[in-house]
């Protein structure tokens, strides 16, 4: 015997299936996740190098600098500013220089240097000027006075020998004038003695001028007994006073 569903049933049924529907219970069809793409691959670090030839130089010669970088897209060299990824340069370095390369890329930066040496010549130092001391005492160290008999204005051996001396250093002193002074000792009278240095000092002018000396560059004057370099009376002291004596005309 077939039962057949109550209208309750069916009603209960009917519902149950649009509940089911309303709900979306039906097989899940949903697309599987996209797969994540790898990492990029970290940019390569950037390499630098950098030679000069020569590394040394005289002042105002030229220094060819050659540089090579990988991985930079930014070179700059300090004093020069930016430049290729690789090249050379000729450069003239006044002064010792260090070139300092600088490399930038994605993968971050680097630096290279290269010192070059410039060789600078030293002027040299001059002379110090000589001043009136040190003419004065370059004078007085090459320069000796003259000194005669008694009663006589003849040049001696020793009174050659100075003469000689004094115009060696006069004519390597073109710029120097010089006084002639003759002196007597203290015997005899003033006019005497005054007349006998003037010999002296002549004779010691003409020994000057015959060994070179222009004339022009010397004065003759007699002091004869006056001034006396020594005062005792004995012959040491007046060998003292009879004599051409030498100074700078100023």
């Amino acid at each position: 015997m077939n039962a057949r569903p109550s209208l309750s049933q069916a009603l209960a049924l009917a519902s149950t299936l649009a509940i089911l529907t309303a709900t979306g219970c039906h097989k899940n069809t949903a697309a599987p996740p996209a797969a994540i793409p790898p990492a990029p691959a970290p940019a390569a670090a950037p390499t630098a190098a950098i030679t000069a030839d020569p590394l040394a130089v005289d002042l105002g010669q030229s220094v060819v600098l050659n540089w090579r970088t990988q991985n930079a897209t930014v070179v700059t060299i300090d004093g020069i500013g930016e430049v290729p990824a690789n090249g050379t340069q000729t450069v003239a370095p006044s002064s010792s220089t260090n070139f300092h390369l600088t490399a930038k890329g994605d993968g971050g930066s680097t630096e290279a240097n290269v010192r070059v040496t410039v060789r600078v010549p030293v002027a040299p130092t001059p002379p110090p000027a000589e001043t009136d001391m040190t003419s004065e005492q370059l004078f007085k160290q090459n320069v000796k006075d003259a000194f005669f008999d008694f009663d006589s204005y003849e040049l001696r051996p020793d009174a050659v020998a100075a003469t000689s001396g004094a115009a060696t250093f006069l004519i390597a002193h073109p710029t120097l004038k010089i006084v002639i002074g003759g002196y007597a000792d203290e015997r005899g009278s003033a006019e005497y003695n005054l007349a006998l240095g003037e010999n002296r000092a002549n004779a010691a002018r003409t020994a000057l001028v015959n060994a070179g000396v222009p004339a022009n560059r010397l004065r003759v004057i007699s002091f004869g007994k006056e001034k006396q370099f020594c005062t005792e009376s004995n012959e040491e002291c007046w060998q003292q006073n009879r004599r051409a004596q030498f100074s700078i005309d100023r």
